[in-house]
């Protein structure tokens, strides 16, 4: 049995460009992993395998890797930064037992960051925290540790002190041991002196050597007193303290340095292996019902138990599909046979392999802790759970945004209609953000994204990986519909067809409900007038019709029934009969309680150079956008605002107009807001117009 205590299973996160791949690659040559350091820039980093990745420089999936440190295995996964692809890091961060925050020396805590580190937090994941780049012109290691705290909230622990900045950067002091790192110019990671910290820094040193004691002997009452009586804790008693107050997130270790030119990496690789949890030091996982509730059960790590892993990414590649898991208890073995609890379905385990990027290693088991791809499975979705097939049960599933853009795409010949069918069916397993529809009128083929340039790589996919030429129609905002104004109706529904009749009588209220309700229905019927069995049709038969609104056809949401009576037939009445009912009544009473168009509103993090900041200003106000704040920074200002989707198509061109190409944004889904009633009425016409011409 392998020794679970030796075992990292780590994540790497942060903003787009903070330098995660590099810092992946840097980690991979220290542990003897590679024998040459690819560059992002150059398309030859090790995890960024795909087409796309290589020529965009940026990481669009979520790649893992195996390697070495000091006899500890760390399982690593590289995850993207751009906000489009958050649900890579959402469900990596789920996985994983600990993670490495990487931030921009001269960027700081930026959009992107904060979104992963709440991800993070709500998936409780022990974290160190890397600040990058400190070669770069701006970079202030002390800038970005005050932003973690005032921007994330979080309390961060410094563990090393950088040595110059920008072009003079040349190591770090370790404040634990007092010892200064210096590595030599020639860029080898291994090239590099211990020796006494630099006499012009010692009072530095000391006072935050001091802050790291202090905050290190919270943790332990025994420790804490010694120190009060003037005692020194030893560095042994400092780290167990250090380590237990990380896996608890009651601080980040802080580290920094550079991953491009190779300085400050070992000290990341140290810190891990002392600080963040191996995976019988997490919580385990609570295993669920049906219903998502939690039973009580706990999946404990540990390879005796029975078998309960979570599948949580799917990756195609030639050799077929790939389904990523981690095992949380138990094993598995090449040729066994496991469970699928949410299908209820048996799959066989064809090939177990350990992934480096997109080459593997054939395993014949793997157990408890381990993070694995397996080949062969026919029948499993993200967020599925494998288990015992004797001991069924199910581990807490993954919850997916739902997208926010659309566009509609075709195969150019009728011969590509069928490999397009295939590829799309691939390209949703392997992304549960990513969702195709068939509109029933037109039947054209609408592919819904969380963002441009997410459904952009993903029409690239299509064309390059499938070979599927496809046309591409324009975007499309994913509108919805509520209602504003309580009313009260009834509706009769009677039908006779010769023989048996039908005969549904309701009186109902449809009310608006609360922001992010979706659907409620509720029956206040006394004395039995409709049947408690026919409960279910009524609800049934309205909650299907808010599939469409009345308006432009679009969702319906936040909306409240209420069936106050009704009547029945003794022998005409069925459950068919009321459904008919409240589909017909939805179609009668809507148009009558005032619907609104609804839209959805994003929240805009713009970084723009100071003398551009006006122009970006006046652009966002014109795509009725709302500033929310402003943020000065070394290199620039960073606009917060609040715009509709709509608005902000095709911006990242205006942008770099703007700014001589040097702004940046993310937009992320923040809420659905009423839409103006200009924009709704050429909405509402133009939905009119597209049915009418079908």
């Amino acid at each position: 049995m392998t020794d679970l205590t030796l075992y990292r299973n780590i994540g790497i996160f942060a903003h787009v460009d903070a330098g995660k791949t590099t810092t992946t690659e840097r980690f991979l040559k220290l542990t003897g992993k590679i024998h040459k350091i690819g560059e992002v820039h150059d398309g030859a980093a090790t995890t960024d395998f795909m087409d796309q990745e290589q020529e965009r420089g940026i990481t669009i999936q979520s790649a893992a890797t195996t390697c070495f440190w000091n006899d500890h295995r760390f399982n690593i996964i590289d995850t993207p930064g751009h906000v489009d692809f958050t649900i890579e890091v959402y469900r990596s961060l789920k996985v994983l037992d600990g993670g490495v925050g990487v931030f921009c020396g001269s960027g700081g805590v930026e959009p992107q960051s904060e979104t992963n580190w709440r991800y993070a937090n709500d998936s409780g994941v022990a974290r160190i925290i890397y600040v990058n780049k400190l070669d770069r012109t701006g970079a202030d290691f002390y800038r970005v540790v005050d932003q973690v705290e005032k921007v994330l909230g979080a309390r961060p622990v410094v563990m090393v002190l950088p040595i110059g900045i920008e072009d003079d950067f040349s190591g770090v002091v370790d404040l634990l041991t007092r010892k200064a790192w210096v590595w030599d110019e020639s860029g080898d990671p291994t090239k590099y002196s211990i020796s006494d910290v630099p006499e012009d820094m010692i009072d530095q040193v000391e006072e935050y050597r001091e802050k790291l004691v202090e905050a290190a002997v919270e943790m332990d009452d025994e420790a804490m007193e010694q120190y009060l009586e003037g005692e020194e804790p030893s560095i042994e008693t400092l780290k167990a303290c250090l380590r237990k107050g990380t896996i608890d997130l009651s601080f980040f270790p802080t580290y920094c340095g550079s991953s491009f030119k190779n300085k400050g990496v070992q000290l990341i690789l140290d810190a891990v292996i002392d600080y963040l949890p191996n995976p019988t030091e997490v919580p385990p996982q609570p295993e669920v019902n049906l219903e998502g509730e939690e039973t009580g059960e706990l999946a404990l790590v540990d390879p005796e138990k029975p078998l309960r892993a979570l599948a949580f990414k799917i990756m195609d590649d030639r050799y077929g599909a790939l389904t990523f898991i981690r095992i949380y208890s138990g094993m598995i073995a090449k040729g066994s046979t496991v469970l699928n609890s949410f299908t209820g379905k048996t799959e066989r385990i064809g090939r177990i392999v350990e992934m480096h990027a997109d080459s593997r290693n054939d395993v014949d088991s793997a157990q408890a802790g381990d993070i694995v791809a397996v080949l062969g499975m026919k029948n499993v979705q993200t967020g599925h759970t494998l288990c015992d097939q004797d001991e069924p049960a199910t581990l807490e599933p993954m919850v997916f945004p739902d997208p926010v853009i659309s566009i509609a795409i075709a195969p150019l010949d009728k011969a590509g209609a069928e490999k397009l069918g295939i590829a799309l069916g691939k390209m949703i397993a392997e992304d549960p953000s990513f969702r195709v529809e068939t509109d029933q009128e037109s039947g054209e083929t609408i592919i819904k994204g969380m963002g441009e340039l997410h459904l952009d790589i993903k029409v690239d996919i299509l064309k390059r990986t499938h070979g599927c030429e496809v046309e591409v129609g324009k975007p499309q905002v994913a509108y919805r519909e509520t209602i504003t104004q309580r009313t009260e109706d009834v509706y009769t529904h009677k039908k006779q067809t010769g023989g048996a009749g039908q005969f549904a009588k309701i009186d109902y209220v449809i009310e608006p409900g609360e922001v992010g309700t979706g659907f409620l229905f509720e029956s206040k019927v006394t004395g039995g007038n409709v049947p408690r069995e026919f409960w279910p049709a009524v609800q049934k038969g309205f909650e299907l019709s808010t599939a469409e609104g009345v308006l432009a056809g679009y969702p319906m949401q936040d909306i409240k029934v209420t069936l106050m009576d009704g009547a029945f037939h003794a022998v005409d009445s069925s459950a068919v009969a009321f459904e008919t009912a409240a589909r017909a009544a939805y179609r009668q009473t809507l148009p009558k309680a005032s619907p609104q168009l609804l839209e959805p509103v994003m929240n805009i993090d713009v970084f723009t150079p100071d003398d551009h900041v006006g122009d970006v200003i006046g652009d966002l106000n014109r795509r009725r956008g709302m500033i929310k704040a402003q943020e000065a920074g070394v290199s620039g200002v960073r606009i917060k605002s609040a715009a509709p989707l709509s608005e902000m198509f095709g911006y990242i061109g205006d942008l770099r107009t703007m700014t001589s190409g040097r702004g940046q944004f993310s937009m992320e889904f923040s809420h659905y807001a009423p839409c103006p009633n200009n924009i709704a009425e050429d909405v509402i016409k133009a939905a009119a117009e597209l049915k009418d011409s079908q």
